[in-house]
């Protein structure tokens, strides 16, 4: 969990700032480069445990961190200071988010991912960065002064930037196969299901990048950053990660339940309604959502 936490920082990092040398805005790099690249552990470790035929940690993995996206990081978000959402931007991928849920459901209702399934969803993602990044060009002066803030890009050099990149890629990859081996061992030793393992501890491991960009968002006032950082992880794990993952080997459902993918998908409803029916994310949505996680993951770890 470690390496996968040191690896997605410097990989966003040194990303962001190659991405900031190639002409793209603060908003941009909040909305994909940021999004995407605090989601590469869940892309390691799904792909990882694909190629080594632990099935039910690499779609645990996608549909677990989805809930602890929601459920955990933002729950913590809202603890720590209420999120104030003004991005149209944002609004605008919550319910993108819920159609790519409802997507995952349809894709697996005959018990697996394909490769041409993964494909689909693959080019749906492209679809999806090619959308924000002109809808980004739309928002308001002061979504982007938000922006400009929270990403902070510095202009380090190009050669330190590239060895971020590298260093994060690196850990990335031996952290990712770590993970995978210790959690198909722990579920050995315990008698706890791989799938419960990838749905719970695996899940919040992979997550911890999001949790940190987002608590600091959030503690910082920039409501913006830490929701856009959830939508887009969300929408990338699965169009991404899942589409990718199948690609290279076809995916079963496994021990994954319905009742799994279903609280994935209220989650990414539920948040698309309060981000339209409420003017900000308070302390009692964090309280929550943050009970909801913690009888969720003890359920699913004792049943």
């Amino acid at each position: 969990m470690a390496l996968l936490y040191v690896g997605g920082e410097s990989l966003v990092r040194g990303a962001s700032t190659l991405a900031s040398r190639l002409g793209l805005s603060p908003l941009a790099i909040g909305l994909t480069v940021v999004a995407f690249g605090t989601s590469t552990p869940e892309l390691v470790v799904s792909v990882n445990a694909a190629l080594s035929g632990a099935n039910d940690i690499a779609v645990g993995n996608v549909v677990g961190s989805n809930i602890a996206n929601i459920a955990l990081i933002l729950g913590l978000s809202c603890l720590l200071s209420p999120l104030v959402v003004r991005a149209k931007v944002v609004r605008i991928d919550a319910p993108i988010m819920v159609l790519v849920s409802f997507a995952l459901l349809a894709v697996l209702n005959d018990g697996g991912a394909s490769r041409p399934e993964g494909s689909v969803l693959f080019l749906g993602l492209l679809t999806y960065v090619g959308f924000t990044l002109w809808e980004a060009r739309r928002e308001s002066s002061s979504v982007r002064r938000e922006f400009e803030s929270a990403v902070a890009v510095r202009p380090p050099s190009l050669l330190s930037s590239t060895g971020l990149v590298i260093v994060g890629l690196l850990s990335l990859v031996l952290g990712g196969r770590l993970l995978v081996v210790s959690a198909v061992a722990m579920a050995s030793t315990f008698g706890i299901s791989e799938a419960a393992i990838g749905l719970t501890i695996v899940a919040v491991g992979t997550s911890l990048p999001e949790l940190a960009t987002s608590i600091i968002a959030s503690l910082r006032g920039h409501g913006d950053m830490a929701v856009g950082n959830v939508v887009g992880s969300n929408i990338f794990n699965v169009l991404g990660i899942l589409g990718v993952s199948a690609v290279i080997r076809p995916l079963r459902l496994g021990e994954i339940a319905w009742l799994d993918l279903g609280v994935m998908t209220g989650l990414a409803v539920l948040l698309t309604v309060l981000l339209y029916t409420r003017p900000r994310l308070g302390r009692g949505t964090g309280l929550f959502l943050l009970a909801g996680f913690a009888g969720y993951s003890i359920w699913r770890l004792v049943s």
